[in-house]
């Protein structure tokens, strides 16, 4: 008989359906109407019912099967009131299927850190720019991102009545990335994707510096590493702190794993070890390709202002 999957291949397969059951109670709570919005610290910093509910499917769905897995997600939540009609227990067949990569095959649970977003993109969810959306698991191990998990709720959604909505992305480093169609910007274009409602003068300078043939501004950490896996934008970058552990521990797994790269505004790859403070204070950088084009040209009073 086969041996059972590895524990990192179970994590991923359950991962995908609790991402998916995520996708689902984003789009109810939409078609619902009350979206149950809560400042946190002012106006762009804002919580629905949305990000509350799939927080707590999310990560009472994971903590069920894998109970030594720490779990760190946005919102703070309690976890101990969670019905079951938010829990779920499917797996994707297909990614079990698939052989772990050797060099994980030994991992235990209580090494994995999991990095849960519930929904990236609150404020583009509540403005009605649903494209932006993302719902983002990133799996962690020796503080680096190893696996990742991004559903894009909406996919699709201006596609007509008929479309089906969604769609599930994910990658585990040493194998490869799945759920879309890897794609590179035309050589010599330069295209840089930044955000949408956390602009300043900083952000701006350092874009200005790379003299981008266009500029993209959207909401949503998973939303602009989608962007530049599928040939949309070349360079993500942002020159300012807002960014956290769970808006990139998915994507970089997912970037990394096609030979992408991300790290801060100085080069400093992300650690994602339980300890490490939530914030990435120095920025993001993230490309599919010709990183080092775009890491020399951030200006040093750019790097200088933005301490690690």
């Amino acid at each position: 008989s086969m041996a059972s999957p590895a524990l990192l291949m179970r994590v991923v397969a359950s991962a995908y359906s609790v991402a998916e059951k995520a996708a689902t109670i984003v789009r109810n709570v939409m078609s619902g109407g009350d979206l149950g919005i809560v400042e946190k610290a002012g106006p762009n910093d804002l919580q629905t019912k949305a990000d509350r509910l799939v927080q707590m499917s999310i990560c009472a769905s994971l903590a069920r099967k894998f109970p030594k897995v720490t779990i760190i997600g946005e919102e703070e939540l309690p976890t101990d009131d969670v019905t079951e009609d938010l829990i779920e227990d499917g797996h994707c067949e297909e990614i079990l299927k698939k052989p772990c990569p050797a060099q994980y095959t030994g991992i235990k649970e209580e090494e994995l850190v999991i990095w849960v977003d519930p929904l990236d993109g609150t404020k583009e969810y509540t403005e009605g720019l649903l494209d932006h959306v993302t719902v983002l698991i990133g799996i962690a191990y020796g503080g680096k991102a190893i696996a990742g998990v991004i559903n894009q709720p909406y996919y699709n959604y201006e596609a007509g009545a008929n479309a089906v909505l969604g769609r599930t992305i994910w990658g585990v480093l040493g194998m490869g990335a799945f759920g879309f169609q890897l794609t590179e910007v035309p050589a010599g274009k330069h295209i840089v994707i930044t955000t949408r409602s956390h602009s300043n003068a900083l952000v701006n300078e350092c874009i200005s510096a790379l003299n981008p043939d266009h500029v993209i501004r959207v909401g949503g950490a998973g939303n602009k590493i989608i962007q530049l896996i599928e040939g949309k934008a070349s360079a993500y970058v942002f020159a300012s702190p807002g960014c956290k552990k769970w808006d990139t521990c998915a994507p970089e797994a997912i970037l990394h794993a096609v030979g992408g790269k991300i790290t801060d505004i100085h080069g400093n790859s992300f650690q994602y070890n339980k300890e490490v403070k939530h914030m990435n204070s120095a920025g993001v950088l993230a490309t599919l390709r010709n990183y080092d084009y775009y890491a020399s040209r951030i200006p040093n009073t750019v790097k200088e202002t933005l301490v690690p």
